[in-house]
């Protein structure tokens, strides 16, 4: 893919900020975040399987959906969405099963760069820098990668 993730993980600092183009419009990569059929298709590494209990991509709506890897084992995510403007800008909590208590809340802004592309800029903040250094474990650019790579791909009408 020619659209590289570009992440920071400050030092010292409890968030996460990352970035991703996109060579589709605003209007195809906002749908793709919000209709729950087109998520299980692109969000999370390509090895793990989305089962989506409940996905509203809305002001205040919620989500739920659970990530399995081919070893079987689980992983459970929830939040809440506090804003959605469409095709502009999301604020949502997120929640990781196997770290419960501990909530991040995520900036989401799509912005439109004329010619049909796009660029996708998210802050994730967190309670504290521990619960910080936990989610930003090796691996994790690579599954960020790896699920905006299946988003080009299902955007481009690929099968995913």
């Amino acid at each position: 893919m020619s659209n590289a993730l570009k992440l920071t993980v400050p030092e010292g600092l409890p968030f996460i900020d990352f970035e991703r183009e996109f060579d589709f419009p605003v209007a195809d990569v906002f749908r793709a975040h919000k209709e729950p059929e087109l998520v299980a298709q692109w969000l999370g590494p390509r090895r793990m399987t989305m089962d989506v209990d409940h996905y509203d991509f809305s002001t205040g709506g919620s989500y739920r959906y659970t990530h399995t890897g081919p070893d079987g084992v689980a992983h459970r995510f929830s939040g809440v969405f506090h804003t959605v403007r469409e095709n502009d800008f999301a604020i949502q909590t997120f929640e990781y099963g196997g770290y419960p208590d501990v909530v991040s809340i995520e900036f989401l802004t799509f912005r439109d760069l004329g010619g049909g592309r796009t660029r996708l800029t998210a802050r994730a903040v967190y309670p504290s820098m521990e619960a910080r250094d936990g989610m930003a474990q090796p691996g994790m650019e690579d599954g960020l990668t790896e699920g905006y790579e299946r988003l080009e791909e299902l955007l481009a009408g690929a099968k995913v």
